[in-house]
């Protein structure tokens, strides 16, 4: 292959956009293959016909695997990694070289419309997921696409909004599961976001594309933007974007090679750029003989069942026994809910539905729609027979939940709430049969509140893919046991949300103002009651944790181990959730923080114990000052939780942390130089012997009074007792220290 930085320059610049929507172009003068990039995560959106179109309903066959709402519940990277594997198996037989996900965004607040698409509120649990994915799908050949980069949390006003958000608040949330995934997973790309992040576009910041995601964690592949998302190519291309998407007929192009021309942009970015592009080439291949469509769509239902949350369970009302009689109530359990729409709407190749699975394992089931999607029929008749069929069952089963006209990309939703419909069905049903348990299919999370109460047991489904309606009749019945937790707090009220005052903002601006107190981090923090917290999920067995042990592994390290038994007469999966609280520090720290898991196989009675490492992030904050992570010496309480309102059992240990020498400038504040390690001892002696006697005890006091005074107005107005030699002195002292 010919270096693409040889070509005449018109030429390589036509490396750095697509051809049409879905590829870019060929080079035949420099052995160049089009490269197909396509949509994903959850399945392969393979364009049928003519890629001058974005055909959003037009893609072959593909298997729709569970969405990453579900997977996010999982709380298992072996789930995560089986999906983007059988993505980039699909991919291959599809001729996709490149598929466009993990989505990786936070879910900053409950009601993004494309929620469905993101595993977490947590950046740790949204990390490990993520990369898990990547490498599934790498491994068969695929490159991956990690998006939306970065701080797109929203779908109001996405192509323009700006995310006013601080440092701290994007090292610590939004940034670290990109971060997890650049440099353990190595992407073949990362999308930029459409937002701008404090004011500039993402496609061409810079700070983002190139000093972080570059400079810092090392990436060496291709930045491409999102469908659209370029403001400004020559912009865009300076800050470090390398491929725009779709192509604009050339003109983007164009204007990079004027350009270059006039002097205002280095060639040297363009062949920088190409370089990168071209090397996407090397992810063609002939493709596969088609993938096995039974299999996967096996493997679908396998890790669906895995991705459920058991949320309540009262009276052991699940699993359903043989022979009870069941009625099942709502048009969601024979037309399913099964992803999301927008972009990453998969052509299934098959669509379960639960019913039918529930009549195969339950004869004596009677069914009522309950409701219908689209609003038709008369609501009052079709709630009128489905209280019958209840009044005749043993257990009701209701399946309830969002149509997709209720959330998609494109749009966020503006309420919690089920339809008012489906609430008054559950009331209704609930009253007439002795037993009532509830599925819920939605792509994010809903309000329990008005019917929670009234029922026995609720199963939330989220959003399982085509063989989620199988999966949910496997869970129902027994034949697997429910092992997903909560990816995300379930509010009592939409107004307890910590960005319920921001979001999504007002003209052009949505202010990050809960800063790092997102999703638990706030709930806990605060004390704000929950329906039910992120982590928490229930299974058919109980599990008894026992044996913590914390011990530290260095300054800013330590490991933990406990032992988990199932003491269920069920065999069932448990995960092991590990916190971290601590005060140490200047910041305001969340209450505690997720900070390790793990997800553990148990046959009755089984113990295992868990070993788990706490690296030096897991007690660290993002110093804005440092300009770095930063560990503060100080005692760190370590805990196993059933989820984030729950402690187990915990252990207190105490980090040496790091040795931080502050930076002293005459602009620093007068506590500042005072309080300095280094600096403040003899600063404070010398000042208080140059001070009339009694000073000293007025010492304290006066420091609240001028403790924030810039030095440099404090020694104007008390010169004699700091001579400005002496303070010229002490700035050289403390930068001398600060070096080491």
């Amino acid at each position: 292959m010919t270096d693409p930085a040889d070509l005449p320059l018109e030429r390589k610049a036509t490396l750095l956009s697509g051809q049409d929507f879905w590829s870019t172009p060929a080079v035949e003068e420099a052995g160049l293959s089009s490269v197909v990039l396509t949509d994903g995560p959850h399945g392969v959106r393979r364009q049928a016909d003519d890629f001058d179109r974005i055909g959003l309903l037009q893609s072959l066959p593909a298997t729709c695997f569970p969405p990453a709402v579900a997977v996010g519940s999982s709380w298992d990277p072996d789930v995560a990694e089986r999906v983007g594997a059988a993505v980039g198996r699909e991919a291959r037989a599809l001729g996709v070289p490149v598929v466009l996900g993990p989505g990786v965004n936070i879910k900053r607040s409950p009601l993004c419309g494309r929620n469905f698409e993101y595993y977490s509120e947590d950046p740790l649990l949204t990390g490990v997921l993520g990369a898990a994915h990547v490498r599934g799908q790498q491994a068969q050949g695929v490159g991956a696409s990690v998006k939306h980069f970065a701080a797109n949390n929203q779908e109001t006003q996405r192509m323009q909004v700006s995310a006013d958000v601080d440092e701290r608040t994007l090292r610590e949330i939004y940034l670290p599961a990109f971060e997890r995934i650049v440099t353990s997973a190595r992407p073949a790309t990362v999308m930029c976001a459409y937002n701008r992040v404090n004011g500039v576009y993402a496609s061409q910041d810079r700070w983002l594309l190139t000093e972080v995601l570059r400079e810092q964690w090392g990436f060496e592949g291709v930045v491409v933007s999102d469908w659209g998302a370029v403001d400004d190519r020559v912009a865009a291309l300076a800050a470090g974007l390398d491929l725009q998407m779709p192509g604009d007929s050339g003109a983007g192009n164009g204007r990079v090679v004027e350009a270059v021309r006039a002097g205002d942009l280095d060639e040297a970015l363009v062949d920088r750029s190409a370089r990168r592009v071209a090397a996407l080439a090397d992810l063609v291949a002939e493709p596969a003989d088609g993938f096995d469509a039974d299999a996967h769509h096996a493997l679908a239902r396998e890790l669906a069942a895995q991705c459920a949350v058991l949320l309540r369970n009262d009276g052991a009302v699940l699993p359903l026994a043989p022979g009870t009689r069941v009625a099942v109530v709502g048009e969601f359990a024979r037309t399913p809910r099964y992803q999301g729409g927008g972009s990453s709407h998969v052509n299934a190749t098959r669509v379960d539905d639960a019913l039918t699975a529930l009549r195969a394992a339950l004869p004596a089931l009677s069914f009522a729609p309950g409701f219908s999607l689209d609003g038709s029929g008369d609501a009052a008749a079709l709630r009128e027979e489905a209280v019958a069929a209840a009044g005749d069952a043993e257990v009701a089963v209701v399946f309830a939940g969002l149509a997709e006209d209720d959330e998609s990309e494109g749009f966020d939703r503006t309420t919690l709430d089920l339809p008012a419909v489906q609430v008054e069905l559950i009331r209704a049903v609930a009253r007439a049969s002795p037993r009532t348990v509830v599925v819920l299919s939605s792509g994010g999370v809903v309000s329990l509140e008005g019917w929670h109460d009234d029922v026995d047991a609720v199963l939330a489904g989220f959003l399982l893919g085509q063989a989620g309606g199988s999966a949910l009749a496997d869970l129902l019945t027994g034949a697997v046991s429910p092992s997903g937790r909560l990816a995300e707090s379930i509010p009592l009220r939409l107004e307890d949300t910590p960005s319920f005052l921001t979001f999504p903002g007002e003209q052009g601006h949505v202010r990050y103002g809960e800063g790092v107190m997102v999703g638990y981090r706030h709930h806990c923090t605060v004390g704000r009651p929950v329906r039910y917290p992120f982590g928490h999920g229930l299974g058919y067995t109980t599990v008894e944790t026992s044996g913590l042990r914390v011990a530290v592994t260095g300054d800013d390290a330590a490991s933990v181990s406990v032992t988990v038994t199932n003491t269920g007469e069920r065999a069932g999966r448990h995960v092991v959730q590990v916190y971290v609280a601590t005060t140490a520090g200047p910041v305001r720290r969340p209450a505690r923080e997720l900070r390790a898991f793990t997800k553990v196989p148990l046959e009755p009675g089984e113990s295992r114990t868990v070993e788990l490492a706490l690296d030096r992030r897991a007690f660290a904050h993002w110093d804005v000052r440092e300009g770095g992570w930063v560990v503060a010496p100080g005692q760190y309480t370590v805990q196993v939780c059933a989820n984030a309102a729950e402690v187990l059992a915990e252990e207190t240990v105490t980090l040496t942390g790091d040795t931080v020498v502050p930076e002293l400038t005459l602009g620093s504040s007068v506590a500042e130089w005072f309080e300095h390690p280094v600096v403040g001892p003899p600063l404070l002696e010398g000042f208080l012997a140059a001070m009339p006697d009694g000073a000293a005890e007025m010492h304290a006091g006066m420091l609240q009074m001028i403790g924030s005074m810039p030095m440099r107005r404090f020694a104007a107005d008390f010169g004699a007792a700091i001579p400005p030699a002496e303070l010229d002195r002490l700035v050289a002292v403390a930068r001398a220290a600060r070096a080491g």
